[in-house]
């Protein structure tokens, strides 16, 4: 039977450090509204003639994503990960959905 290896040293072999989470309830609860509101009106990712307003569906699920994915304490490790799955994208999925909706 071999020995189990012993333990690496240095900065390549050391365990990363966890990022303190909690749950994030503005993204969690924008998140939950978005999936609540999208599934008893369906229309709100039409555009005017009734026809699906893809553009309007994806800034709507990026935002209902990243703020599922904030909302319950998931920090991802990889910066564009983080990044994308931030309480931020979270809000700025909103603000882009909203100038899709009334602005452009």
């Amino acid at each position: 039977m071999t020995p189990a290896p012993a333990p690496a040293s240095g900065p390549l072999g050391a365990a990363p450090v966890p990022v303190a989470s909690r749950v994030h309830f503005p993204s969690l609860l924008a998140a939950l509204a978005i999936m609540l509101v999208g599934s008893i009106y369906p229309l709100l990712f039409a555009d005017a003639s009734g026809k699906a307003d893809h553009s309007l569906a994806m800034a709507l699920f990026w935002a209902m994503s990243a703020g599922l994915v904030r909302g319950v304490g998931f920090v991802p490790r990889w910066f564009g990960w983080r990044w994308l799955f931030s309480g931020w994208a979270c809000a700025a999925g909103l603000l882009l959905a909203t100038w899709l909706r009334w602005g452009a």
